[in-house]
């Protein structure tokens, strides 16, 4: 392969250079890798609605979000330690990120602080993701220090309270190099586990869960930040997409966690339109997992999200070659969208709808 034309090229050549061990931590999944599969599967299964001789002058992909304008439906979701694939880390992802237009969600567990991002030229449209800390005032801090750096939305994490059972990266034996360090969360108290007693149970019994968020911790934190756009990543149920509404959250990322962890839950794409309907239209719906090509950002908005993000392909790029093989990964993917869209007759973004989709 001389030239990658895709994703799926990317993910190739990425896995050719890197460890097997780290290979292993960026592509397993939770237990059985179901839900880790099933997530692009998902995509396969839906055909869409070719039309012909409908008008497409004037084309474009623009939209906004949160008040904030867009090229293009395709935002960079957060993953830990860009620096296991590429010795720049996040700072190749956010020159990438700044030379396509493209917003970067950047994760709480990066190995670059936000604000050397912020402070690039030109800096990139910064989001910045947190996870509920054992301690109030630790997750205060961390969302004000990205405010602070200049990030546009803080969006939380709430699918994860405890991380999933991965056997594929256990097998590996896959261990964070000494280098590799998770730099927002440096001197912050995370929650510690007591021994379990004898014939208690590991999890339960551990304490872990004691300081495990809850709504009444997620709407405490939207209070404090009320002019700021607050989204909630890892909402897959119509009645937590409900209760996030009656909080006041801006926005809803639909997440399983990239299959990470809790197997055999639904793919993403498979549980959009049920959240889309309780949703109704109040807030914006975003959508990850699975996404390897521009057919699958239409599926996901023709069945009611308004953007999609990209994790494991932003790092298969990075790990092939930095920025400049990123960049050119989010361009493929925005020309394969804007083909498909004018295949099936879509003018603008929101021309796209279910009947683009194959009904028989």
């Amino acid at each position: 392969m001389t030239q990658p034309l895709c994703a799926q090229d990317y993910a190739e050549l990425a896995r050719a250079r890197l460890d097997p061990a780290v290979w292993a931590w960026l592509e397993s999944g939770g237990a059985d890798q179901i839900t880790a599969g099933h997530n692009p599967a998902a995509f396969r299964e839906i055909r869409l609605r070719g039309r012909v001789l409908r008008p497409l002058e004037g084309a474009h992909t623009r939209l906004t979000i949160g008040g904030q304008a867009l090229a293009h439906p395709l935002l960079i979701a957060p993953s830990a330690w860009h620096g296991l694939v590429h010795p720049e880390g996040e700072r190749a992802t956010a020159l990438a990120a700044a030379a396509t237009g493209t917003p970067l969600v950047l994760s709480a567990q990066s190995g670059t602080a936000i604000e050397d991002l912020a402070a690039m030229a030109p800096a990139p449209l910064l989001w910045f993701q947190l996870y509920a800390q054992a301690r109030r005032e630790d997750t205060l801090a961390l969302a004000g220090r990205a405010l602070r750096a200049g990030a546009r939305a803080l969006v939380l994490t709430v699918d994860a309270p405890v991380n999933g059972v991965r056997n594929a990266e256990q097998r590996s034996g896959f261990r964070v190099p000494p280098h590799i360090r998770s730099v927002h969360l440096e001197g912050l108290s995370p929650a510690t586990a007591r021994p379990a007693p004898p014939g208690g149970s590991p999890l339960f019994d551990s304490g872990l869960l004691d300081a495990a968020p809850t709504w009444e911790d997620v709407a405490w934190l939207r209070a404090q930040f009320p002019d700021v756009p607050f989204w909630l990543k890892g909402i897959l149920d119509p009645d937590d997409a409900r209760q996030a509404l009656d909080i006041g959250i801006d926005g809803i990322m639909v997440s399983n966690h990239g299959g990470r962890c809790l197997d055999t839950l639904p793919a993403t794409l498979e549980a959009l339109p049920a959240v889309a309907r309780a949703v109704d239209g109040r807030v914006p719906l975003l959508l990850d997992g699975g996404i390897r090509r521009g057919t699958d950002i239409l599926k996901a908005l023709a069945l009611g999200a308004q953007a999609v993000l990209i994790g494991r392909p932003v790092l298969h790029a990075l790990a092939v070659g930095g920025a400049p093989a990123l960049a050119h990964l989010i361009q493929v993917l925005r020309g394969e969208l804007e083909v498909a869209m004018a295949l099936t007759g879509c003018r603008t973004l929101e021309d796209i709808g279910p009947d683009v989709l194959w009904r028989t």
